[in-house]
């Protein structure tokens, strides 16, 4: 069996990629180019941005902007996460509340990115890695 250590990268097909990247960079990621395509760098992972109508071979089978729900870690304590996100003039659609995440209990908010993608941004208690 095949044994799994994490996520290297995502793709994200986007309508516009420089308001993803300034949505992207508000909440800590930092974005780069490689190839003459561009990503966004976090922790040990990026996430691919595809052009929408221009995506790279080979992609999904559905490419539509939007579509995603994604879940992050970020370092807390939430009050600082929430002042942050208020800060850079983002809007929270739901939170802070208590979810249930990979490693167990964590406190959560959820906004949208400019294509409408779910983003859960989420803050694991002290006692876990």
């Amino acid at each position: 069996m095949v044994a799994m250590k994490r996520l290297d990268h995502l793709v994200l097909t986007v309508a516009d990629v420089a308001r993803t990247i300034t949505f992207y960079e508000a909440i800590g990621m930092e974005a780069f180019t490689f190839d003459g395509r561009w990503a966004l760098r976090f922790g040990q992972s990026k996430i691919n941005l595809h052009q929408r109508g221009h995506e790279l071979e080979p992609h999904a089978g559905s490419v539509t902007p939007g579509s995603s729900d994604m879940c992050f870690v970020v370092a807390g304590p939430m009050d600082d996460v929430v002042a942050d996100l208020r800060r850079a003039g983002l809007t929270i659609e739901l939170g802070p509340l208590q979810r249930t995440g990979a490693l167990g209990p964590m406190e959560s908010v959820y906004l949208r990115d400019p294509d409408g993608n779910l983003v859960e941004l989420a803050v694991y208690p002290d006692t876990v890695a």
